[in-house]
């Protein structure tokens, strides 16, 4: 039976309310050419575009990307429970999400809008693998994801553009 499994996460809303902490919601994920006998942690695929406005429906994982967040410039260790940030990437309608406002006031004057980050953000957290050991994030984790997006952009999307075709087939 598939166990729908829920880990606390820090929303950053688009349009300028503060963040706060929402459930994020896991299902399994199978994995093709495993037996499920052999693993010990058996991945999880979270559903962030739950909570992300816009989103192209009816793509699951395809509609949005993550980034990963394993430390902050200048440490020189790796956190122990590292973060996790997913991202929209299609839209509903085709057209670019809109800045988040929330992020685009963290960094104030470091803000450049190339490498903005746009959409609903939703930033998780982890201890091995972030598809298989998340864990609940907190308020606490706050200032440490502020500092991370004080001087991170959001990581380039590529998109593929659509190609009309050069010409038309007739019977």
């Amino acid at each position: 039976m598939e166990r729908i499994v829920n880990f606390n996460a820090i929303l950053f809303p688009s349009d300028g309310r503060p963040p706060t902490i929402v459930q994020l919601m896991t299902s399994p994920m199978t994995l093709p050419g495993h037996h499920a006998s052999y693993i010990n942690n058996p991945s999880r695929m979270p559903h962030p575009e739950v909570h992300m406005d816009y989103i192209a429906e009816n793509l699951g994982s395809r509609a949005w990307k993550y980034q990963l967040v394993e430390a902050l410039d200048c440490m020189n260790r790796k956190f122990a429970n590292p973060y996790i940030i997913f991202y929209p990437v299609v839209s509903r309608d085709g057209l670019p999400f809109p800045i988040n406002k929330t992020i685009r006031d963290i960094q104030g004057r470091g803000f450049h809008e190339q490498a903005a980050w746009r959409g609903n953000i939703l930033i998780g957290k982890y201890r091995d693998n972030p598809f298989s050991s998340l864990m609940d994030a907190s308020m606490a984790d706050f200032p440490i994801i502020k500092n991370y997006l004080l001087t991170h952009g959001c990581p380039q999307v590529r998109l593929p553009t659509r190609v009309a075709p050069s010409h038309t087939y007739s019977e």
